[in-house]
Formats: C-alpha cells, structure tokens, sequence
C-alpha cells in the first residue's frame, strides 16, 4: 500500500500550484496590458522587442537541457511604463514574494516536495512549454519563478548599464569540513580517496578555502530625472529582467549599448584570493590552500 501523504504536505503542494496558477495569470494579464498599449522598449539580444518577447521572458521559468542547477538565464532590456502598466508589474511581483514565501516554507517543513513540485507544476499549463518537446522533461527553475521584476523608483534622466563581473566568492573551510564533503560525494571513487589522502596529510587545524567562480552580472545605474522623496538622485541595481522605468511619453530615457556579452577579461584587481595557492588543492570541491 502506498505511503500517505502528510495532510500538510497536501496543503503546501495545493498553495504552491494556486499560487504558481496565481502568478501565470498576472504575467499574462501584464503582457496584455503591454500589448494594447506599447511603451518604448530596448533588449538586449532582440532587436525588435515587442509583447511576444515581453511575454517570452518573462514566462522563462524552466531549466533547458544541460543548464547548470544553480545558474539562471538573464533577459536585459528596458521598456517605458505608464501607470496601468506599472500597476501590473506591482500585481506580478506581489504573486512572485507570495510564491517565494511559499516556497521557503515547503523547503523549511517538506523538502522532499521540491523535485516533484519542479517536475509536476509545468504541466499545468501545458501551452507555456510545448516548445520544450523532444528535449527532455520540462522542470521548472524555482529562482527564475520568484525572481522580481527590476522597477525604478521613479522616471529617469538617463539609465548606464555595464557588465558586473564580481569573479570568485571565497567561504572558508576547516578540514573537517571538508572530509565530510568528499566523504558526501563517494567515499570509494578512486579520485575522491586521492583527494581524501591529500586531505589527511596536512594539519587538521588548517584553514582551507572553497572557491565558487561567479557569473557576471549586468548592472544598471540609474540616474533620476528629480531626487527622490530621501533626496537620492541616483541608485544601482543587478537587472537579470526588463527594466521598467516610468514614463509619462512612452519613451525610454537616454541610455547606452553595453556589449552583448562581458569581457573575458579580469575587470577587477585580486583580493583575498591572492592568498590562495595558484594549483587547486581537492578539485572535486574546488578547494584551496593558502599559501604559507
């Protein structure tokens, strides 16, 4: 006989699919507005943006074959907004936290929900991913689902936009910690035991280093038109969605052309991993030395 389900497993797993539902509806009804009534709008890889993009990007909930668990797609542009339009991009976000916060509390009580809430919940609407047919199960992306809109405080002067390349985030290991991250991978792969050897061989109360490159970022630095209510004139703000900026014209404000894709470049001088040995020290976690 089969297990049965726990009555809050049920009501998490019903709120979740009501708010999911919830959330389509508010993107589609925002595509609606945008689409009677087109403000100016710029992307950055479509030349054309219209309301068919605009809907496009902002249904992009699902992984795509290979896509890295903790990677997300971006969607930069920018689209002037009036007043109807901004007051939809206020509804969407407000679906996105309420489903967020749903989320937190399935990850918190029933964690085992989320492999079958991913795989189960796309098949609501079947229309938003017949364009994933003949390429595997449709899963959904949970971040690229909760992840807010970008939205200006107020209407703009002009609005730059640059490629954030942050590099390397660094968190500290000790070497027990470490041991228990190998010994979670597979204790009896004959490059996990290498890696286990290599870790018994150095002080136990030696400080390690684990080393996650980042994806860039684009950023946009936002000038306003007038100071705000707390007398800032300017702010800066990651924007992996469309920007909306108010407009009373249906205009955009004056902006640049960043590149389509960032420098391989390093744009920003070493910090703290300067301290690191240059040769990865356990490569299954991406683990460093620091040097003596």
């Amino acid at each position: 006989m089969a297990a049965t389900r726990p009555p809050t497993e049920y009501r998490l797993l019903a709120e979740l699919e009501a708010a999911f539902d919830q959330l389509i509806e508010r993107v589609e009804a925002l595509c609606q507005v945008y689409r009677e009534s087109p403000g100016a709008a710029w992307a950055l890889h479509t030349p054309t943006p219209d309301a068919d993009w605009l809907r496009q990007v902002l249904l992009d909930f699902w992984y795509q074959d290979g896509q890295d668990g903790r990677a997300t797609r971006s969607h930069v542009g920018l689209v002037a907004a009036d007043e109807a339009l901004l007051a939809e991009v206020a509804r969407v976000n407000a679906a996105k936290a309420a489903f967020a916060a749903l989320l937190a509390e399935i990850r918190a009580k029933a964690a085992s929900l989320i492999p079958e809430l991913k795989a189960v919940l796309p098949f609501r609407h079947p229309t938003l991913h017949t364009h994933l047919r003949g390429q595997g199960l449709a899963r959904l992306q949970l971040k690229q689902c909760w992840r807010a809109i970008p939205l200006a405080d107020a209407p703009l002067a002009r609005v730059r936009l640059a490629w954030y390349s942050s590099g390397r985030s660094i968190k500290k290991l000790s070497v027990g910690e470490a041991e228990q991250k190998l010994l979670a991978l597979d204790s009896e792969a004959p490059h996990v035991r290498i890696q286990l050897r290599r870790l018994a061989g150095i002080p136990s109360a030696e400080p390690l280093a684990q080393v996650q490159k980042q994806a860039p970022l684009m950023r946009a630095n936002l000038f306003f038109a007038e100071p705000l209510a707390d007398g800032r004139s300017r702010r800066a703000m990651n924007v992996a969605l469309p920007l909306f900026i108010p407009s009373r014209d249906g205009r955009l404000p004056d902006y640049n052309l960043p590149p389509p894709a960032p420098s391989e470049k390093r744009t920003r001088a070493k910090r703290s991993d300067e301290k690191l040995e240059d040769e990865v020290f356990l490569p299954s976690l991406r683990v460093y030395r620091y040097r003596g």
